[in-house]
């Protein structure tokens, strides 16, 4: 085992030690924005939660900055915070809930050491919900399940545990137990200690609630048969062995759970206590050939998502770094893996929503924003000494087409400029092709709201208004140039160079894909990667 004495910077492994890094997931509506603002606001981040007054009024929302997610009360992009809880640095990334966007919350997956998966009490687990957690099982990621909204109408607390078993196969092993049904939320138990929290309102949720303790006599007198119920069902999860083991939970085989109300700030600061106590530090990633990275290896870190926009006094884009190994210094050069060139980190930001500071350091589990790094792209690994590539995010196989084009023809600089920009983001697939011509591409996506992203950034970042033609393609498949020849003129089909230099071909319907490879056997049609919108999300 490696010891701190055996490193040459004992402080990288000191440092890796102390953080939790973690994606808020869930289905849309569920409450993870809110949940996002209660963690920051019990962390003593914020000093008062801007996402507690419903959609109309997210203006103060951290994790929410785009005018689109404001305007229409959804997350439509993944954002970074960081913040200090006692001892531990947390690294929070919350993510867009809508499958639309399924590509941005996979990235941000791939970045994250633990999930935290929020479940609407009266809906349970939802198709969303359920397609996050097999993306979660996939990447071995430990989950800690979140019953939200308990002061609301809901299910029942066993019928829900009954739900989580059965349909994702992870046995369910709650930390605390409602007192009160939900709706009627009077705190909540602590298995552990046998204690009663109770839950205590404030204004609006906007400002911290603190949460009273008492003991079970006390708890008896007070809540009566609402208590009585809490502890024997508590007994039934007992005599079911559904109690906390941190090997089983970090082996992806349990996840703990916790109920809670995040509009109203009460179970948070158990939340937070928990991630402290039992998220995994960041630890030893595997590169691509399969070999750990460990933490205490010299610096390496791969992008996972590059973001322009976010702050309107800044006209420039950052790259999201996970730091995965050493010390990240500004200033310090590092190499980029998929060039071998290297290149100086001036300009790294620590992030919190759309707010940046300069920071000098950073450690293993962190994510840091390196400005106008134009050469990295999503996916690519840099490291200082020993040469390192992670392995690469896939890409989606889009399944809606739009041909784009400038209103004003004189923006074409604009226009162009933006559409390579929102590219290089990997906001949106852009296609070209020599009939249609370099001027007119082609946008793949994997849902329909991401054409509305890139038309509402197009007009704000980039003054350029568009205008979008629905194309009759459900179906784009990776080919040769031998085999784009054949399909060339043939009905039904089109094909397109990626911006990548894949070549794309897109076919109206699955049956019509179908009855091509039957006339065609020999054809090059390949699924564009192994991961699809389907399978993850």
């Amino acid at each position: 085992m490696t010891t701190v004495a055996d490193v040459p910077n004992p402080q990288v492994p000191r440092e890796a030690l102390r953080r939790r890094t973690f994606a808020v997931i869930s289905h849309p509506d569920a409450g993870k924005s809110t949940l996002t603002e209660a963690l920051l606001l019990h962390a003593r981040a914020i000093t008062s939660a801007g996402a507690t007054h419903g959609k109309a009024g997210r203006s103060g929302t951290v994790s929410d900055w785009m005018e689109m997610e404001k305007a229409r009360g959804i997350s439509v992009t993944s954002a970074a915070i960081q913040f200090e809880y006692h001892d531990a640095v947390i690294n929070l990334v919350d993510t867009p809930g809508h499958a639309d966007f399924s590509e941005d919350t996979f990235r941000v997956l791939s970045a994250v050491d633990a999930a935290v998966m929020l479940v609407d009490a009266a809906k349970g687990l939802e198709p969303q919900t359920m397609k996050l957690f097999a993306v979660c099982k996939q990447r071995g990621l430990p989950v800690i399940t979140v019953i939200n909204k308990w002061d609301r109408p809901g299910d029942t607390p066993l019928a829900l545990m009954d739900e989580i078993q059965t349909r994702t196969g992870l046995l369910p092993t709650p930390l605390n137990w409602p007192v009160g049904e939900a709706g009627d939320l009077r705190g909540v138990l602590d298995r552990r200690s046998g204690d009663f929290l109770r839950y205590t309102r404030t204004a609006g949720g906007a400002t911290v609630a603190e949460s009273v303790r008492l003991d079970a006599v006390d708890a008896a007198i007070e809540e009566g048969s609402a208590w009585t119920s809490a502890v024997e069902e508590s007994e039934l999860l007992d005599a079911e062995s559904q109690n906390h083991d941190s090997e089983l939970f970090l082996d992806g085989q349990t996840t703990p759970v916790l109920f809670c109300a995040a509009v109203a700030n009460f179970g948070v600061q158990q939340l937070l206590d928990t991630l402290v106590e039992f998220a995994p530090p960041a630890e030893a990633r595997i590169d691509i050939d399969g070999n750990p990275r460990q933490v205490t290896s010299p610096f390496s870190g791969f992008v996972f998502k590059v973001q322009s926009g976010m702050n309107s006094a800044h006209r420039d884009h950052v790259a999201f770094v996970r730091v995965c190994s050493g010390e990240f210094r500004r200033g310090m050069v590092v190499t980029h893996a998929a060039t071998g060139r290297p290149f100086a980190t001036k300009y790294a930001q620590q992030l919190f929503g759309k707010e940046r500071t300069v920071t000098d350091q950073a450690w293993p589990g962190d994510i840091v924003g390196l400005v106008n790094a134009s050469a990295l792209r999503v996916g690519d690994s840099i490291f200082e000494d020993e040469r390192v590539e992670f392995p690469p995010l896939p890409l989606f196989s889009p399944e809606h087409f739009r041909a784009i084009r400038p209103v004003d023809s004189s923006k074409h600089k604009q226009f162009r400029r933006g559409i390579d920009q929102l590219d290089h983001e990997g906001i949106i697939q852009v296609m070209r092709s020599e009939v249609r011509g370099e001027q007119a591409p082609v946008l793949g996506a994997v849902g329909p709201m991401q054409f509305e992203v890139v038309e509402d950034r197009m007009v704000h970042d980039f003054h350029a208004d568009i205008r979008m033609e629905a194309l009759p393609y459900q179906v784009a498949r990776k080919t040769d140039k031998e085999s784009a020849l054949v399909l060339a003129g043939t009905r039904q089909v089109e094909v397109f160079t990626r911006s990548d230099g894949t070549l794309l071909a897109l076919f109206s319907t699955p049956w019509r894909l179908q009855a091509i490879i039957k006339e065609n056997p020999k054809l090059v049609l390949i699924d564009i990667a192994n991961a699809t919108a389907d399978d993850f999300m």
